[in-house]
């Protein structure tokens, strides 16, 4: 299986992009030269913030769509390395989703 990294780039804008790749490098340059028509290149110049090593493409996929769907402020946990945080903010999550389905049962 070939390995995979899942990233988080600061956009010029103050934005953040997650993605995921199996060439890092190669993906990083891409971002940083405006390579497509993307998120990132209407929003350059792009920084690295955070990236982490998967041990194949469908684990990187996995956590990349996990932590798209997070807020701000779990990124920005996730990115300090703040586990009490994050783990704080997850729980704060998950109350709100369960009084609002309650709320509309």
């Amino acid at each position: 299986m070939k390995k995979a990294w899942v990233y988080i780039l600061q956009c010029s804008d103050g934005s953040y992009y997650t993605g995921c790749t199996t060439n890092f490098q190669q993906r990083l340059s891409d971002h940083f030269e405006g390579k497509y028509k993307s998120y990132t290149s209407s929003r350059l110049p792009v920084k690295l913030l955070w990236v982490e090593e998967c041990v194949d493409i469908r684990d990187a996929i996995v956590l990349e769509r996990q932590i798209k769907r997070w807020t701000r402020k779990k990124k920005e946990a996730l990115m300090q390395g703040n586990c009490g945080l994050l783990r704080e903010l997850s729980r704060s999550t998950r109350t709100k989703t369960k009084l609002a389905s309650r709320l509309n049962s």
